[in-house]
């Protein structure tokens, strides 16, 4: 399998994880309210696929720029 690596600051891993969370908000709502079986089994199958990806991220996240990485908040200190 071929991979890439790709070094990121602290504010870049910040925005990935931000947008895999709202994907994640967002497919998550769509299993929850979706009538079609077919579009649920879909969305569901890549929800798994993306929350092991989110999970990945954070594990190589955290230990080098600490929690706050995780802290979407656009609401001032």
């Amino acid at each position: 399998m071929r991979q890439i690596e790709l070094p990121l600051v602290a504010g870049e891993a910040q925005l990935i994880l931000e947008a895999l969370a709202e994907l994640d908000a967002k497919w998550a709502h769509i299993c929850e309210t979706s009538k079609d079986d077919d579009e649920v089994a879909d969305y569901g199958n890549d929800l798994i696929a993306l929350r092991l990806l989110i999970n990945k991220v954070k594990e190589a996240a955290l230990p080098v720029f600490g929690a706050g990485v995780t802290n979407f908040s656009r609401t001032p200190l």
